[in-house]
């Protein structure tokens, strides 16, 4: 609210109302092109998204769990599973009602650290959309950088998680640390990733530890590199 206020006082916020009435969304549901998606010339740009939403959407899932203490003892996620199936069901829904991409946020960390764990938190936070809706224009009154201390404050919660990476082992901590540096660096979780999955193989192929490497791993590295080279570099 202070950002907001100094940015009105310093002309960048403008003054559009409070409440309006929500657009019309039957100009956006149902507008899709299925038999467009079948078009082989699009499989590279599915293939992108599709990788982009799994692993956005899996490492946020897994930074907010593991924040929220719901991860196990090798920090995984036990209903990852379910979640990822909410993700996908909605992704789709919300492709259909002509909405941006509806998927896990790590926003979310801002919840978890003033105590939310369960689905009720979602809830409220969702029928709090709900009404903005119809206070859209005080909502976007509000500028992007107003939340940015939000955003730094939950950076600096989820580097603690940090601390349990072996750093005596090269193998394991420069590929953690390309992952994390990246990820603000691209702006994109999934290019960190990516980074991440590739360097991991290199580093233990390079030193002789292939068997550390799982099939998955190496699967996973190996579509990241065809996605960068012929999707990314076009």
């Amino acid at each position: 609210m202070v950002t907001t206020l100094l940015g009105w006082m310093l002309g960048d916020v403008h003054y559009n109302g409070i409440v309006s009435a929500p657009p019309s969304v039957m100009t956006v549901v149902g507008h899709v092109d299925l038999a467009g998606s079948f078009n082989l010339g699009l499989a590279g740009v599915i293939f992108s998204f599709m990788l982009v939403n799994l692993f956005d959407s899996s490492g946020t899932l897994i930074g907010v769990t593991d924040k929220a203490g719901l991860a196990d003892e090798k920090g995984k996620f036990p209903r990852m599973k379910q979640a990822l199936y909410v993700d996908s069901i909605s992704s789709v829904t919300g492709s259909f009602i002509g909405t941006s991409s509806v998927t896990a946020y790590i926003e979310s960390s801002s919840g978890v650290s003033v105590g939310g764990r369960t689905g009720l938190t979602a809830v409220v936070v969702g029928l709090l959309f709900l009404l903005v809706i119809f206070l859209s224009p005080l909502a976007g009154m509000v500028p992007g950088y107003a939340a940015a201390g939000a955003l730094i404050y939950v950076g600096v919660l989820m580097t603690s998680s940090l601390a349990r990476v072996n750093w005596q082992d090269l193998t394991e901590s420069v590929p953690a640390f390309i992952t994390a540096v990246m990820m603000p660096f691209s702006f994109s979780i999934t290019e960190g990733i990516a980074l991440g999955f590739i360097s991991y193989c290199v580093m233990k192929i390079g030193t002789g530890r292939l068997r550390d490497l799982s099939p998955c791993v190496i699967i996973v590295a190996l579509l990241f590199i065809l996605k960068i080279v012929f999707i990314d570099a076009h």
